[in-house]
């Protein structure tokens, strides 16, 4: 681990399969950052809490709706959480409250309060629907950059409160 890693902001996205959802939500957040001049602090990854897709590229759908604003997603294969991940970033952010329950399954516990929903950050807390049920990559888009957004504000505000 490298020096600049480990004096980066480092947030992990999560959902049931790292298909749709998180790894959405991880290249949203890279972008917002890159076209901020941020990326250099952070370093942004995303998992699942399942098994079931772990090895998969990113879904057909995720892909599609990125691409429109031109972010790629390529080499983004899913990845399953681990407990050891608690350790290695500063936010692990689900995107339901089931994806909190299975986190908490193989974190065990969240002393330090990492753990959280990607929307809790906003104005209007709440779940992030699964678009590989709803078929809505749109709503799920708009949903995942209103979280990523309120997400980049509250760190940035925490951050010029620390060094003030």
């Amino acid at each position: 681990m490298t020096k600049q890693f480990k004096n980066n902001i480092k947030i992990l996205f999560v959902c049931h399969g790292n298909i749709c959802r998180s790894p959405m939500a991880e290249f949203v957040f890279r972008d917002l950052v890159e076209k901020k001049g941020l990326a250099e602090r952070f370093y942004v990854a995303s998992a699942a809490t399942s098994m079931e897709e772990i090895g998969n590229p990113v879904h057909r759908g995720t892909r599609e709706k990125l691409r429109r604003y031109g972010i790629s997603t390529d080499g983004k294969y899913a990845v399953q959480l681990r407990k050891s991940d608690y350790q290695k970033y500063d936010y692990i952010l689900g995107m339901e409250r089931w994806n909190i329950t299975n986190m908490m399954k193989i974190l065990r516990e969240d002393p330090e309060g990492k753990v959280k929903r990607l929307l809790d950050f906003s104005d209007r807390p709440r779940d992030i629907a699964d678009p590989w049920y709803t078929g809505n990559f749109d709503v799920t888009y708009d949903d995942i950059m209103e979280g990523c957004q309120a997400l980049l504000e509250c760190i940035t505000k925490r951050e010029g409160k620390e060094r003030g």
